[in-house]
């Protein structure tokens, strides 16, 4: 498999307004990185651009130390999953995934060994000799993983590829990609825009707004530890604090409280609604509040508390009854109450 280095990439479709800028990223040997982010951010144009369907305007890309900017797509060994599939119906399920190895000039008893491999790898043993209408959408999208996989690329490249599939398929898919990629000791760099997505299946992931990245890290790093408001509010809610920020304290409206993490531009506090719990008076830390609103998801409860004007999001799993307006007590989870920029 594959290291995977870009230096500087740089690309604008229209003189001015820059798609990339200057982005640079490592993605280790054998590792699923995922690029995250909303829509127009980059990430689709960053992935055409490592399979070389786009040419950067500035910048370089490295497999293993070896530079190849310069290479048309099928000298990359690099191998894309489109969000479509983009299989051919009037082909089998074999020939559809032998169509790669072919242009690479295998043949014979090696293609027949490598079509099925594939196919054993996401378990589709049996539908060789199928047509693709005759599929599932669910092995639709496997045989497309399968093309992608026969190739045995260094560098395994999946755009958007589970948008299609309904909720129960989306999250099979999941298990199944990270199963296969560990299996393979396949790096791959997978595009979405689903935070869901990327956090369950991520070893590092890159969260990327307007052409730069924001922060890059594991899954835990960056829902925990978000550098920034924009990470931070993009992986999950999260209540935004205001209040005077001096050295390692946050001075709000509501009282004093520790920082776990600040920086010299950090402007507003933050935490998670699942880092605040409801506790009993006198418990150190805690304050006043009042519950203004409850909903119920089903898993766990969200309450909206007002504390001294502020209003503070507090997910709480099993909870017991409580009606708006009664007067509760809150504290910050340890080591959870952030700074942000």
């Amino acid at each position: 498999m594959a290291e995977v280095f870009l230096k500087n990439i740089s690309k604008s479709f229209v003189p001015g307004k820059p798609v990339l800028r200057e982005l640079s990223l490592k993605v280790a040997d054998g590792e699923l990185f995922f690029l995250l982010g909303p829509s127009g951010c980059g990430k689709s144009t960053l992935l055409r651009i490592l399979a070389g369907l786009e040419k950067q305007d500035a910048g370089t890309i490295s497999f293993n130390g070896v530079e190849i900017s310069s290479l048309p797509p099928e000298k990359r060994q690099a191998a894309m999953m489109f969000q479509n599939y983009a299989l051919w119906p009037h082909l089998t399920v074999f020939e559809n995934i032998a169509f790669g190895l072919r242009i690479m000039g295998i043949s014979g008893q090696k293609l027949k060994d490598e079509v099925n491999s594939a196919l054993e790898a996401v378990q589709l043993g049996d539908c060789g000799s199928r047509k693709v209408p005759s599929l599932s959408g669910g092995q639709q999208q496997r045989v497309a993983l399968a093309r992608a996989l026969a190739v045995r690329p260094a560098v395994l490249l999946l755009d958007e590829p589970l948008s299609n599939l309904d909720a129960r398929l989306r999250d099979n898919m999941r298990s199944e990609i990270v199963r296969i990629c560990r299996q393979r000791n396949q790096t791959a760099i997978y595009v979405t825009h689903d935070r869901q997505e990327a956090l369950s299946m991520a070893d590092r992931m890159a969260v990327l707004k307007d052409g730069s990245i924001c922060q890059c890290g594991t899954p835990r790093e960056l829902y925990n530890f978000p550098a920034n408001r924009f990470t931070g509010t993009f992986l999950g809610d999260m209540n935004i604090i205001e209040g005077k920020i001096s050295g390692n304290s946050l001075e709000t409206s509501f009282g004093t409280f520790q920082l776990a993490k600040t920086s010299a531009s950090a402007v507003a506090g933050a935490i998670r609604p699942e880092r605040i719990r409801f506790v009993s008076a006198g418990t150190p830390g805690a304050f006043q509040a009042t519950v203004r609103q409850g909903t119920f998801l089903g898993d766990c409860c969200e309450w909206l508390c007002e504390a001294n004007g502020t209003i503070l999001a507090v997910k709480e799993c099993a909870p017991p009854d409580r009606k708006n307006g009664d007067e509760v007590f809150l504290a910050f989870d340890d080591g959870f109450l952030l700074a942000l920029e």
